[in-house]
């Protein structure tokens, strides 16, 4: 078995977040070895802990929860009070990273913004995640998914031209803020250990957004013009067969393969005409027109078997349930199973990358709210009787 991945080990990161993107981009920290300190409020409060997709929760653990904080230890902090900001505060004098994703302004008002923090440690990396960016006009309005990806145009660029806009079927914004925000962090590190000093780094949702479409809104901002077609084509972008074809039992995706491959492999004179070069983007819509009813008259697994041999690049689309079965995504070794004190069994996935020093895994069960407080108090040097009132005052 591989050692536990330690890249970060000896690394502090705070976490004031909530919801999905600052948590997952502060699991990634915590994966590869990070000691990372959740800050919540008390009694359970936390937004994430009293919401779950499919309203699923395990033995009352919300499994939303659970999917983003493994590895990590709990503080429960009311940062409203004085002596809550003042906790904090200590905190920040011994860490190396905090991550907030507050809207703009919240982290002011509990005297944690960016100024004051960096005269308390100047070693410290600051990092901010929003939804639109901090000097943006919409810096009020909330930050999520859906929302982002309508206003960047993401939900615009899928599904067929008679159908209404598409919005991707998860979080995909989130996630790939989140994993933009750890590139930060990594960057911000390096960057200090050169200079010694510490920096702001900031996150947008919006931002995440643009990049996830770098490829398209790059065109577009060139003079690309674009438009959704009625056909299986499955962008805007690509040339024929490009996109999603039913067939006798289900679906199947053709990407980008020659045409003269394809046109041998199904021996389709329909397409000849269109196969003359590789890859045809002016006839993309007669070439999808010509293939959606002969794709329809065998298996999705007859026509991988007829077209791999072909060099045609085609894949079978799968549910969640039916890819958990298949080989390769066992092969991928992709979830782990914890088990939990509370909710009892789950799966998670796994850190998505591998090391040859060492492999991710689960260090710590994601906390109960302020589990680890008398440790991470005790290690700021509070005094057991001091803790004890802190408790009873409700502060932590």
């Amino acid at each position: 078995m591989a050692a536990p991945l330690a890249v970060l080990a000896g690394t502090r990161v705070l976490s004031f977040t909530q919801f999905l993107l600052g948590p997952s981009g502060v699991q990634f920290l915590a994966d590869l070895g990070a000691d990372v300190i959740k800050i919540e409020p008390p009694g359970g409060r936390l937004w994430e802990r009293n919401w779950s997709g499919c309203d699923l929760y395990k033995n009352g653990v919300s499994v939303f929860f659970l999917a983003a904080h493994r590895n990590q230890r709990s503080l429960s902090l009311d940062l409203k009070r004085p002596e809550g900001q003042a906790i904090a505060r200590r905190l920040v004098e011994g860490a190396d990273v905090l991550v907030q994703n507050f809207r703009p302004g919240v982290m002011a008002r509990f005297g944690l913004d960016w100024e004051r923090v960096a005269t308390v440690n100047p070693r410290l990396i600051y990092v901010s995640a929003s939804g639109y960016g901090e000097s943006s006009p919409y810096r009020a309005r909330p930050g999520q998914d859906l929302l982002i990806q309508a206003v960047s145009g993401l939900a615009s660029i899928s599904g067929r031209a008679d159908q209404p806009p598409t919005p991707v079927g998860t979080a995909v914004v989130d996630q790939h803020g989140a994993a933009l925000l750890a590139l930060g962090v990594l960057g911000a590190l390096l960057e200090r250990a050169r200079t010694g000093r510490g920096l702001h780094v900031e996150v947008s949702m919006l931002r995440a957004a643009l990049d996830l479409q770098l490829e398209i809104v790059t065109y577009a901002l060139n003079g690309a013009r674009m438009e959704k077609s009625p056909t299986s084509l499955a962008s805007m972008f690509h040339p024929g067969p490009y996109g999603v074809y039913a067939t006798r039992d289900g679906y199947l995706v053709l990407s980008m393969s020659p045409l003269p491959a394809l046109q041998q492999a199904l021996e389709l004179p329909a397409l000849a005409p269109y196969a003359t070069v590789p890859y045809n983007f002016a006839a993309r819509e007669e070439i999808a027109r010509a293939l959606e009813p002969v794709l329809r008259t065998r298996t999705t697994a007859a026509w991988i078997e007829l077209l791999e041999p072909h060099g045609v690049w085609a894949a079978p689309i799968l549910t969640h349930a039916e890819a958990f079965a298949d080989p390769g995504f066992r092969a991928a070794d992709a979830v782990e199973e914890i088990t939990h004190p509370v909710a009892g069994p789950v799966r998670l996935l796994r850190f998505p990358l591998e090391f040859s020093t060492g492999r991710a895994t689960v260090r710590r069960a994601p906390p109960s709210p302020g589990e680890h407080a008398d440790e991470i108090l005790g290690e700021l040097g509070y005094a057991r009787d001091e803790i004890r009132r802190l408790r009873a005052d409700g502060l932590v």
